[in-house]
């Protein structure tokens, strides 16, 4: 029997165009699709860049109510087989945009998501944020986060890279856990509908301003 095919959902958090966060995301994505291939398992990769919906989550955090546009995302990225999840680091943890949008999601609505951190910055000396700021926020939310998560300074990208692991090789394990993750994962076929559960329960209504 043919393998079902699995999404991965990219989101990242670059605010440039291009970014090297959306291309730290790309080439992730690209190596879990391969890790994937290699199971036989096919790959459906959907990418949701944050600046362009920016001010719907704004404005879903000011409301309570997401856009149609912003609720489209939510489903995708909730709705996924895995997930990999990219943001710049500003002022030692992830950026306002990042985390702001999964403030907005419902907090059971990654559950048992396979799921894999990774953060850029222009030095190396904010690699930890990635642990300290970043892996709580998804650990809290219940995914299940990859060991391997992956730091890119700007000094990774070109001829000074670090010479003991490289960012191929920090790409490639953190790949290959995120395959295995995915390809062990029963989540999609376990979901069920949220009003099903709890009738006030609403995937896209995690966030509810108070003042």
């Amino acid at each position: 029997m043919a393998e079902r095919t699995r999404t991965i959902a990219v989101v990242t958090a670059g605010l440039s165009q291009p970014s090297l966060t959306r291309m730290l995301a790309d080439r992730l994505a690209q190596a879990t699709s391969a890790r994937l291939a290699e199971k036989g398992i096919p790959t459906e990769v959907k990418i949701f860049e944050l600046r362009d919906v920016a001010l719907d989550v704004m404005n879903n955090m000011l409301t309570g109510f997401p856009s149609p546009k912003l609720d489209a995302v939510i489903e995708a990225v909730t709705g996924a087989d895995g997930l990999i999840a990219v943001t710049p680091i500003f002022t030692t943890s992830a950026s306002g945009l990042f985390k702001s949008f999964f403030d907005v999601i419902d907090n059971r609505s990654l559950t048992d998501m396979p799921t894999v951190i990774a953060a850029t910055a222009g030095t190396a000396r904010h690699s930890l944020a990635l642990d300290y700021a970043i892996r709580p926020m998804f650990t809290y939310l219940h995914a299940v986060v990859a060991t391997t998560a992956v730091f890119a300074a700007a000094e990774d990208w070109g001829s000074g890279a670090d010479t003991v692991k490289t960012l191929p090789d920090r790409i490639d394990r953190a790949a290959g856990e995120l395959a295995a993750l995915i390809a062990a994962s029963d989540r999609s076929d376990s979901v069920r509908d949220p009003f099903t559960i709890d009738a006030s329960f609403s995937p896209t209504g995690g966030f509810q301003p108070s003042i």
